[in-house]
């Protein structure tokens, strides 16, 4: 049974960040995304309070797409991102951080 939302595109990648603080899930979500295709949809599952903030400043930040929460998600909250093209990377060890090879 689907019980994705139509107007909630599916997933091509999936992260679970369940248990994780932001920091650590950003971090683990910069990992998985790293390499994947322009317009993969990205759903990350979020059990920190703070994801619903944190999520769409990273997006801000990176100039990846935010496309919200994913309704009538299973038991976990889930959050949905589109991989934009030309993004920013962010440092390896700190994904609040532009990855600036000049300083």
């Amino acid at each position: 049974m689907n019980t994705t939302n139509p107007e909630t595109p599916a997933p091509g990648i999936t992260v679970d960040g369940t248990g994780l603080l932001c920091v650590t899930l950003l971090l683990r979500l910069r990992k998985e995304i790293d390499g994947a295709e322009t317009d993969t949809v990205v759903h990350v599952i979020a059990t920190d309070p703070a994801a619903p903030l944190d999520l769409p400043a990273w997006c801000h930040m990176t100039g990846h797409h935010y496309l919200g929460p994913v309704p009538d998600a299973a038991e976990e909250p889930v959050y949905a991102l589109r991989i934009a093209a030309g993004a920013r990377p962010t440092r390896a060890g700190a994904p609040w951080h532009a990855d600036d090879p000049e300083g």
